[in-house]
Parts: C-alpha cells; structure tokens; sequence
C-alpha cells in the first residue's frame, strides 16, 4: 500500500507541475525576490502515515517520508530549475486532523494550503506550484 500510495503521488505531482506549467501566465509579481532560496515546511496534527513530494535543488522530484511534524527541507535552487512545489499524502490519520504545507521563497511565503483529513483519515494537501521568474 505504501509503494502505491507513493508512486501516485509522484504521478499526481508531475501531472499538477505539467498542467501548472505549461500556460502559467503568473510572472509571481510581488511575491519574492530574485532569490532561489527555497523551504518547504510542512506543520499540523495529522498522525497518520505521511510522505513529502517536493522539487529538489536540480529540479528533480523527490518523495520523502515525514517521520515528524514539524517537517522542514531547505536548499538554494539551481539557476536552470522552473519551480518549487511541495505536497503532502498520508493514510491513517484520524477524521479532522490537519496538515499546513508552506512554500517560502527568498525567506517570503508564497503558497501555501491547509487540508484536513476525510473520514477514512486519508488527507491530500497540494499548494500552488511557485515558478521562478525569468
């Protein structure tokens, strides 16, 4: 179930940058600098079994197993990666438990979502995809 749960939500998280990517108009005005430092974070209550999808450093996605919350990754962007996106699954948790996952770019939030576990305890938290300027 594990190995399911998690090449789905590789799956999901290329299909979310393909589509959030390819017509994306947003030059991201206003919401960070030129900065390529990125952290993802994510926070919350849920204590079912959980995973982080993210975009790595070269621009690579990655899946992780959360073991503890709060959950932090930090790194500098490489100058040839698009984006920065960060996603959290997990199954067992409790009806009503919540997850917060933030994207910070340059030290400044820019996406973030809050999402809250269904009656299974399944919980599926996505923000937005960051694209770095041009």
């Amino acid at each position: 179930m594990k190995s399911i749960m998690k090449t789905a939500a590789l799956v999901l998280t290329l299909a979310f940058t393909a589509v959030s990517c390819s017509s994306d108009n947003d030059d991201n005005s206003g919401t960070a600098t030129g900065s390529r430092d990125v952290k993802y974070e994510i926070t919350g209550n849920y204590t079912g079994k959980l995973d982080a999808t993210y975009i790595e450093k070269s621009g690579a996605p990655l899946i992780e197993d959360v073991t503890a919350l709060p959950w932090t990754k930090e790194f500098t962007a490489n100058a040839d990666s698009d984006a920065a996106l960060a996603h959290s699954s997990g199954y067992g948790g409790v009806s009503g438990q919540t997850l917060t996952v933030k994207i910070y770019v340059g030290g400044k939030v820019v996406s973030e979502l809050t999402g809250t576990a269904n009656l299974e305890g399944i919980i599926v938290v996505h923000p937005k995809t960051y694209i770095f300027p041009r």
